[in-house]
């Protein structure tokens, strides 16, 4: 189990960017490439082009200060034509601003932040409302990636230790600078293959797994199995023997349908009907991604859609249940 360290230059130039109310939303990367191919969008004109649509950029864009704390971060790439890239893109979440990887994610190590981001927060959220956080004394997020669902909890839930986990290092060190730049301190971040190297039980477990099927096996997109299942079905099996009594699983993530077909669903329905665990299944969005469906292996895939699964051990929360 490796600690993270502390990207202070990364941080500085976080701070540097929140310090001008810089603000972008993310969006899908169909959306990014069509609004980047639009003639006048060829150069960066201003912060968000350059931090947020990953557009090439002059020096003077930017300012002195800013293109400094980018050279002491390690994150400019000079164009052999003229000009520069940021190889980090940053989002904002709320109030806050998240690090995470430049457009395209291409690289094996990529930290995907975007529209899935944004609903894994909207679901936190929701389930901090329905039940009190203040119960919460030990919380894991498995594949943290750039740290929103962990974030989140972190800053509701200010007494509970909050344990942000990922495989991939690179998602570690933003996830890290993302929590110090929030000013939250409840905050740790491991380094584990799921659950492999996280020992004790837990009163709250997120995750929000990759889906899809990707031919270079990137670890922030490809989720492996069935029409990209395997993932989340690995992380059930391992997050329900660590939750602690009146515990609960959140998985958002998002399923494949074929003919009608919800495989995780179904999944579901053969695995948790018997035991003592309660749980509730709904989809947040019937329709993300529709782009996915041209690509090699969905010739039968209907549509993607947004779920969210709670899984609650029983003995302490009442609802709207599924057995």
């Amino acid at each position: 189990m490796t600690m993270t360290r502390l990207n202070r230059p990364l941080l500085h130039l976080g701070q540097a960017l929140h310090a001008r109310a810089y603000r972008f939303t993310s969006v899908t990367p169909l959306t990014q490439q069509r609004v980047n191919a639009r003639p006048q969008s060829a150069w960066a004109t201003d912060l968000a082009g350059v931090f947020g649509w990953s557009r090439p950029f002059q020096r003077d864009t930017v300012g002195e200060e800013l293109f400094g704390l980018m050279d002491s971060a390690g994150v400019l790439r000079e164009l052999e034509g003229g000009g520069w890239l940021s190889t980090v893109r940053w989002s904002s979440l709320d109030d806050e601003l998240y690090v995470h990887s430049c457009y395209p994610t291409l690289q094996a190590d990529a930290v995907f932040f975007g529209p899935d981001s944004y609903r894994f927060a909207q679901a936190i959220e929701q389930h901090l409302r329905q039940h009190p956080p203040e119960r919460l004394h030990r919380v894991l997020d498995i594949g943290c990636g750039a740290g929103p669902g962990a974030l989140v909890v972190a800053r509701a839930c200010p007494a509970a230790e909050v344990l942000a986990v990922d495989i991939n290092p690179l998602a570690l060190e933003y996830a890290e600078v993302n929590a110090r730049l929030a000013g939250i301190g409840n905050l740790r971040t491991l380094r584990s293959d799921l659950l492999a190297s996280i020992g004790g039980q837990f009163d709250l477990i997120l995750s929000n797994p990759p889906y899809m099927l990707d031919p270079q096996g990137r670890v922030y997109r490809d989720g492996g199995g069935e029409l990209g299942t395997g993932l989340a079905l690995a992380i059930i099996d391992e997050a329900l023997a660590q939750l602690a009594p009146g515990g609960c699983l959140l998985l958002y993530t998002g399923v494949a349908m074929v003919t009608g077909r919800d495989p995780l669903l179904e999944y579901c329905k053969s695995t948790l009907s018997e035991g003592d665990f309660l749980w509730s299944y709904r989809e947040m969005d019937p329709d993300v991604f529709g782009e996915q469906l041209l690509e090699p292996g969905y010739e039968a895939v209907e549509r993607l859609a947004a779920v969210v699964l709670t899984v609650t051990r029983s003995g302490r929360e009442e609802g709207d249940w599924q057995r």
